[in-house]
């Protein structure tokens, strides 16, 4: 009872969130005429390109996960065709459900095909946390590109400054996890023992190999999207260099990164518009540009998403009770981590 009270106050935060979102659009934000006329002189060969150089993104960043799904579970044959099935239905999941549940989803779908009771699952989240990690590489080499050649706004210099300070931190943390000793899991506390598997999925790290193949391919996947975003402008008619290309790949990543409402529309073409102004483009135009962005980006992730979602047997009403089944096993191990101190409490 409890799950569902607190899932109905999320659902009622998120709405009237949006609901605020919806009216200061309307009353701040563009001239919607000009959107639309931008829309209507769309250059759609250009989109096009962009969504295969996205889709190619995927692919690559398929391959890094796996290279750490390898490293994670060396007892267990996971071919690329598994890896980038679960990794796309995870996609279709960050986009159709909130609080990014495609983590959550990408691990459920993996492990289908896995022996049940060896704690694989925990192994993958942490293997998720990891290809997480190795996004700050390619993302840190792209703010020094971006603070070496392009014009930025001030707030966005900041936002910039704190993003790259917040991942340098988690790779450090992932460091500092890696170099800890394999545990011996037979014996362990319940929730020390599913904190241990996590962290099997940073083995990645131990092997520098391994490592250096997953960061180069993160690094392939960012190009892609780079180059993405930098072609989408042809189709917009937005003739702004590859820094300014840069700036708002960077900035459409910062404004994801804590999903207040579904895909944070508005908010992500804001911190597309406002800084391609440094530019000359008009607000509605960069404005129409984010929302055509945003629906590249989605739509990639959907389509092959929902292609591989049928391949799979499975429907969005599964991608739904796969995350509350999540939520409810996080529940429990956290019952069954209390269970124990409870009771030595009473013995004593």
């Amino acid at each position: 009872m409890k799950l569902w009270g607190s899932r109905w106050v999320a659902a009622a935060v998120v709405l009237v969130l949006l609901a605020a979102v919806i009216v200061l659009l309307w009353w701040r934000g563009p001239e919607w005429g000009l959107v639309a006329d931008v829309f209507g002189a769309v250059t759609w060969r250009w989109i096009v390109f962009a969504l295969v150089l996205n889709l190619l993104s995927v692919a690559a960043r398929a391959i890094a996960w796996r290279s750490v799904v390898v490293q994670a579970l060396p007892d267990e044959s996971v071919p690329f065709g598994r890896v980038f099935s679960a990794f796309s239905i995870g996609l279709l999941a960050n986009a159709v459900l909130p609080a990014r549940a495609g983590e959550l989803a990408r691990v459920a779908v993996l492990t289908r095909r896995l022996p049940r009771g060896r704690g694989y699952t925990a192994t993958l989240l942490g293997t998720v946390f990891t290809h997480r990690v190795f996004d700050v590489v390619p993302a840190l080499l792209l703010v020094v590109y971006v603070l070496l050649t392009a014009k930025i706004p001030h707030w966005a210099l900041t936002a910039l400054v704190l993003a790259a300070g917040v991942g340098v931190l988690l790779v450090g943390a992932a460091l500092v996890g890696s170099r800890l000793r394999r545990p011996v899991l037979d014996g362990m506390h319940p929730l020390r023992r599913v904190l241990a598997m996590a962290r099997l999925g940073l083995d990645v790290l131990r092997s520098p190999v391994a490592a250096a193949v997953a960061i180069l391919f993160q690094c392939i996947g960012w190009l892609f999207q780079l180059l993405a975003v930098y072609v989408a402008m042809r189709g917009f008619d937005i003739h702004a260099p590859m820094p300014a290309a840069a700036l708002v790949l960077l900035l459409m990543n910062v404004a994801l990164i804590f999903p207040l409402w579904p895909g944070n529309v508005g908010l992500l073409q804001a911190a597309v518009a406002l800084p391609l102004r440094q530019y000359g483009v008009p607000y509605a135009r960069g404005f129409a540009y984010g929302l055509g962005l945003q629906v590249i980006e989605m739509s990639v992730g959907v389509g092959v998403g929902l292609l591989f979602l049928a391949r799979e047997g499975l429907s969005l009403a599964t991608l739904k009770r796969i995350e509350e089944r999540q939520e409810q096993e996080a529940l429990e191990l956290v019952e069954q981590a209390e269970g124990p101190r409870e009771g030595a409490r009473v013995s004593v």
